[in-house]
């Protein structure tokens, strides 16, 4: 790349990143598990036991970004086999409009969503800061996992059975909704369906931790990643790209909520690459996954199979109606970012 090359906003192009990777990290024999394309958590080995730590922002919401920035990090610690268990955050905010109101209703959501999962808010750092326009909140989540429990985005094998929890694009959804609340309404959209859109983020809801939970303790499982920026179309590049293996995904067998769907088509985003933290992608032994989708259903939670994985050399593809194929798209800017 050139000097003069600048980057999009969004994740970084996955090969791009593997190769800052590759020269500018190192092994640890105590590192289980370091970074990587599509890894979603570091893993320490403590022993008896392994520690799991993941960091990442919040930098789309505004409203709830504490509720977002605990259940986001829990998420990707869930996604290993392991139960997130401490958190350290820390709080950047807007050199102006950064009010007592604003700092405390943050700190207020931190310690709600903590303790609903169960987690302690152990430290972190808070300061004002020059130049941001809204308040940005990164997390880091620690958890632990028996040995013989973790999981890896890497363990993903060939032949397996790929399943969608929930569905898609939740957290786009709450995000839209909250944040284009007045130019909905302009638009002649009811207060019911904006309302019911902004609730996304509780119902069906942007955690993962009880599907991710029941995964990890069914057998056959190998793999399991939470979509995040890019959405699901991304993460499932990011699966495929560590498990060193290709995909298939029907697109017909997507679960798309109606709200998000409408949401998406009235900015003109395509749902597959818009922000999806509430679906969870499963990699399961085929033979496993009739079993697995059952138990999700007898859980109360909806779960889709949605492809397979293949061998790397044939690729990565969607298949539509008629058999068709097209090239799995991947969403390097988040289609989010059309709308602020």
């Amino acid at each position: 790349m050139s000097e003069s090359f600048t980057f999009h906003t969004g994740k970084l192009p996955l090969e791009y990143l593997n190769d800052l990777l590759v020269r500018y990290t190192r092994s640890d024999p105590r590192l289980v598990a370091g970074p990587g394309v599509g890894e979603d958590v570091a893993v320490i080995d403590m022993g008896e036991r392994y520690m799991v730590v993941k960091t990442d922002p919040i930098t789309f919401a505004t409203a709830d970004i504490g509720w977002y920035a605990v259940n986001v990090n829990a998420n990707d610690v869930a996604t290993s086999g392991a139960t997130p268990l401490w958190m350290l955050a820390t709080l950047l905010l807007p050199e102006r409009n950064s009010t007592p109101k604003l700092v405390e209703r943050i700190f207020s959501q931190l310690y709600s969503a903590c303790s609903e999962l169960g987690v302690l808010l152990i430290g972190g750092h808070t300061e004002v800061t020059w130049g941001l326009e809204r308040p940005i909140v990164v997390g880091v989540m620690i958890g632990e996992v028996a040995r013989e429990k973790l999981l890896t985005t890497s363990g993903a094998r060939v032949g397996d059975a790929v399943l969608l929890v929930k569905g898609i694009p939740i957290e786009a959804t709450a995000i839209i909704a909250r944040e284009k609340e007045n130019d909905l309404l302009k638009r002649g959209y009811s207060r019911e369906l904006i309302t019911r859109a902004q609730r996304y983020l509780y119902d069906p809801g942007i955690s993962v931790v009880a599907a991710a939970r029941l995964a990890a303790a069914w057998p056959g499982v190998h793999a399991m990643h939470d979509p995040t920026e890019g959405g699901l179309a991304t993460g499932l590049h990011e699966l495929a790209y560590a498990a060193e293996a290709g995909i298939v995904v029907d697109e017909d067998a997507i679960p798309l909520y109606a709200e998000g769907a409408e949401l998406c088509r009235i900015y003109s985003l395509e749902p597959l690459g818009a922000i999806a933290s509430g679906g969870l992608i499963v990699a399961v032994d085929q033979d496993q996954a009739k079993g697995l989708l059952a138990r999700y259903r007898e859980a109360g939670i909806p779960c889709a199979h949605i492809g397979r994985l293949v061998p790397q050399n044939e690729g990565l593809w969607l298949e539509r109606a008629r058999g068709e194929r097209a090239p799995l798209p991947r969403y390097d800017a988040d289609e989010i970012t059309k709308i602020f």
